[in-house]
């Protein structure tokens, strides 16, 4: 058999869309499924050929109809060669990033535009040649395409070879590996499946040593790397999520094809979604009699998990962690959502990386197994990380050897911090070991200065408390019930609390007993953990003790409504009203041993009462509002005193009384916002 083509390398080939690609071949008589299918190497030259003939008539009309505008318009001959002797040289596929770029507008300006032509399109989205050349000329150039042989003249290569010596990279632009994590309901095969990644390329030969010495590993594939986060399912990941990390580009939902969608699976995907990760579905288990993929994209689709097999985005591929079945698809199709998302780093830049896990190990003493996303960590280099420093001793790669360096997407074990990090923590290099030093202490002090106030509580009490934050419009809730009709019960409700002001946010809700993952994602989204008719192991009430997250149990629906809607009136400032009650003007100061300055006044109007709160005008001018803090009739001390009587008045916290100033008087209530 010939050689073969992928359909998504063929259509890059040609500057198309893969859509455009199948449809294309759709009609020439060859069933395409994927942009991931191959075809014969005689096939894609046909191909080649015709969509090369139509661009050829395509141009030869544009350039008639450039000759037959410029002779339309004589009379500005001089402005038009101007501006055809502006020429812009792009290499087919064009996307609208890199146009945008070499028109000199704004992406969105581009965009903009397009739209005014019917033409929808992304940032990162391939625009047809046609279009390509009407917008270069309605911005005044003119569109040369690039031709392939013409690729050593005019490609932009050379530029990323230029800097030499002390600054090789441009910032942010040299490609890295993917980082993928693996999630998904217990059971379904995450394990299982990366283990069969692993290896089938050891079997293969390829080069990447894949152990799991340091918590991730890496393989090759086609001669692109790609690094697996070992720590398995969603745990890890919502875990690194509640403490800011964005430590993976694509998430693998694992899905066994006889089970289906589970409640781990939805709880999966809403992670996923929840931290803005691309996923990509591997249906496992293809190799078993019971295996239903259609049950299982039914499921994804309730999830509003759109895939590509039911005309969505998401990427669907069926494997077999036994057979092997469909491995180099689910390989292909991670690195082509890698290529799609344009993953970049600068290998040149400070360090900066993340802890996936930490332990104290004899010999060695204290390591951390990390993964650099940005930067290079040499040894020798100062890091800093949390409330800890160090000289980097030395590193451990996925093969167990030690290495000198470690660029970005590449897990390393690292030896030389001065003591057992926290799983999470940012990991950044440090130009002076000495300000390492007292960055890690300072923070060490404050974490203990705070003992476990670093994670702000989500109780409803601190709801009350925080009514004067302005930007919390809503309380996010995370619901675990006994059965799925109580869900429903309780959701239905809860969207009935109708306010323009704040609204109830359903973070989460499944059917079972409070879980850690529970507890971690409530953690992560500032949610109040809500139960109704579920336990709570001790274990959990620990862990949400330590992370700051209340826990509320319930048996009566009522209950339960009644006391989300106090949260929410909790978190809108409470409306003040004022009453006024009188108003006095002082006549005299007086000097009062132990009791100090008390001014004699005249009740003007209303009355004078204690507790009542009070404002001292001057010529007009506030000059303090506080309360009465006492009044006396003579030698009496009195409750209130009316208008035409004389009283002296004794304000709280106030003494720089004058005679003439005037006091006002008056009732401040407290109503409870309403929703």
């Amino acid at each position: 058999m010939g050689s073969r083509v992928r359909v998504y390398e063929l259509a890059r080939e040609l500057g198309l869309e893969n859509t455009e690609l199948i449809e294309l071949l759709n009609e020439e008589g060859l069933e395409v499924k994927s942009h991931s299918s191959s075809i014969e190497e005689d096939i894609a030259d046909l191909i080649r050929e015709h969509v090369i003939a139509e661009r050829q008539e395509e141009r030869a009309r544009v350039e008639e109809r450039l000759v037959a505008d410029v002779s339309e318009d004589e009379e500005d001959e001089d402005l038009d060669e101007g501006e055809t002797d502006k020429e812009i040289h792009l290499k087919p596929p064009v996307v609208v990033r890199d146009l945008a770029e070499a028109l000199g507008k704004k992406p969105n300006e581009l965009i903009g535009q397009l739209m005014t032509m019917n033409v929808f399109a992304s940032i990162n989205q391939v625009v047809d040649l046609p279009i390509v050349e009407q917008l270069c000329e309605r911005n005044g150039f003119r569109f040369v395409r690039e031709r392939r042989k013409a690729k050593a003249k005019t490609a932009p290569a050379p530029k990323a070879a230029e800097p030499q010596g002390a600054r090789p990279v441009v910032a942010g632009n040299v490609p890295r590996p993917p980082v993928v994590a693996f999630m998904g309901h217990v059971d379904h095969g995450k394990t299982s499946l990366q283990d069969a990644v692993r290896n089938t390329k050891v079997t293969a030969g390829e080069a990447g040593g894949i152990t799991q010495h340091i918590g991730a590993s890496v393989i090759t594939h086609e001669g692109k790397q790609i690094t697996f986060i070992d720590t398995p399912g969603h745990e890890a990941f919502t875990a690194m999520r509640a403490r800011g990390a964005n430590s993976t580009d694509i998430a693998i939902i694992v899905v066994a094809a006889d089970d289906g969608v589970m409640p781990q699976t939805i709880e999966a995907i809403k992670h996923a979604k929840a931290a803005g990760v691309p996923m990509i579905v591997a249906i496992n288990k293809m190799d078993l009699p019971g295996a239903n993929p259609d049950k299982v994209l039914l499921g994804l689709q309730r999830c509003e998990v759109h895939t590509e097999d039911w005309g969505g985005d998401v990427g669907v591929v069926r494997v077999s962690a036994q057979t092997g079945e469909g491995l180099d698809d689910l390989l292909e199709r991670i690195l082509l959502e890698s290529e799609m998302m344009e993953l970049k780093c600068d290998p040149a830049a400070a360090c900066e990386a993340l802890v996936i896990e930490a332990q104290l190990e004899q010999g060695m003493g204290p390591t951390a197994n990390i993964l650099v996303q940005n930067g290079t960590l040499k040894v020798g280099d100062i890091v800093l990380c949390g409330q800890l420093y160090g000289k980097v001793k030395a590193m451990i790669d996925c093969q167990g050897k030690r290495v000198k360096s470690a660029g970005p997407s590449c897990p390393v074990k690292l030896l030389g911090l001065s003591g057992v990090a926290e799983a999470g923590a940012r990991l950044q290099t440090m130009s002076d070991e000495r300000e390492a030093k007292r960055i890690a202490e300072e923070r060490a002090h404050e974490a203990r200065q705070g003992e476990l106030g670093l994670t702000r509580s989500s109780t409803l009490e601190d709801l009350f408390q925080k009514m004067q934050d302005e930007s919390m419009l809503e309380i996010k809730i995370i619901l675990k019930t006994d059965v799925r009709g109580s869900i429903e019960a309780i959701v239905d409700s809860l969207q009935k609390i109708k306010s323009e002001k704040i609204r109830v946010n359903i973070v989460h809700s499944s059917v079972g007993e409070i879980s850690e993952n529970d507890v971690l994602l409530a953690a992560a989204s500032g949610a109040i953990l809500v139960g109704f008719h579920v336990r709570v192991m001790p274990n959990i009430n620990r862990i949400a003790k330590a992370k700051g997250v209340e826990i509320r149990l319930y048996t009566i629906i009522y209950e339960l409504l009644s006391d989300i809607e106090d949260a929410m009136r909790g978190k809108l400032a409470p409306e003040l009203r004022e009453t006024p009650l009188g108003e006095a003007s002082i006549l005299q100061i007086f000097n009062v041993t132990k009791t100090g300055k008390i001014c004699g006044c005249m009740v003007n109007g209303g009355l004078m009462r204690v507790g009542a709160a009070a404002r001292v005008y001057r010529e007009s001018e506030l000059i303090y509002k506080g309360h009465i803090s006492s009044l006396r009739r003579f030698q009496d001390d009195v409750k209130e005193v009316r208008s035409g009587l004389e009283c002296g008045i004794k304000l709280d916290n106030f003494e720089d009384f004058e005679v003439d100033d005037r006091i006002e008087a008056f009732d401040v209530q407290k109503l409870a916002a309403q929703l």
